[in-house]
């Protein structure tokens, strides 16, 4: 029996995934959490095969906890579902540690593919993303389409927690660094995006599609 961990902030998101996984002989569901904190206890606790990892969450978001995760239970496979099918999540999920990429518009046959491949020990991106990457690939050129694929994982978590609207401080606490690093992170930002302040780097990730409009 595959054990599978679902993190999403959203309970509609998680009761209807259980509800495919439940359809599923020979994968259980062994808990939800919908924070990042909640997954690195939860998963200690019960040890998944599998975790379905939400990307964008409030606190910790899903870069850093597939980072922790991974360091703390090596055997985990994460599969990053998200809403975000564009660069730089994919490249930053795989370098944080996660086996496999899916979009929440994918069809369930796919996120249970998915979840039996990497499972298998085989990465599984969806196809949607790997389409795209292969093209650019095919046509010789990269297939980077925003200025957030300049950063690095840790510095992207960073500006993802500060677009949340997280103070510094708070960022400190999550990453456990110090205030000092992470105001050296955002002027990092800053700089390979070219802005100079929290709004312009709102105004750039909602033109590029990181964040909602009512984010």
């Amino acid at each position: 029996m595959i054990k599978i961990l679902l993190v999403d902030d959203h309970k509609l998101v998680r009761t209807g995934i259980r509800h495919i996984l439940k359809e599923v002989g020979d994968m259980t569901v062994v808990g939800e959490a919908a924070d990042g904190d909640s997954a690195l206890k939860l998963a200690g606790d019960t040890t998944p095969d599998v975790v379905l990892m939400d990307v964008k969450m409030p606190g910790m978001g899903g870069i850093e906890t597939t980072r922790r995760m991974v360091r703390r239970l090596p055997d985990v496979k994460v599969i990053a579902l998200t809403v975000l099918d564009d660069a730089p999540f994919p490249t930053c999920l795989r370098e944080a540690g996660a086996v496999g990429y899916l979009t929440k518009g994918c069809p369930a046959e796919e996120m249970i593919e998915a979840i039996r491949s990497v499972v298998s020990g085989s990465p599984y991106v969806a196809v949607s993303i790997a389409r795209r990457y292969m093209l650019a690939g095919w046509r010789g050129v990269h297939a980077a389409t925003t200025p957030f694929e300049e950063l690095s994982p840790r510095e992207l978590e960073v500006a993802m927690m500060v677009l949340d609207g997280q103070r510094t401080g708070e960022i400190s606490n999550r990453l456990s660094l110090s205030p000092k690093t992470i105001s050296t992170y955002r002027q990092r930002i800053y700089g390979k995006l070219q802005v100079s302040t929290d709004v312009g780097l709102t105004r750039l990730a909602l033109r590029h599609g990181l964040i909602e409009e009512d984010a």
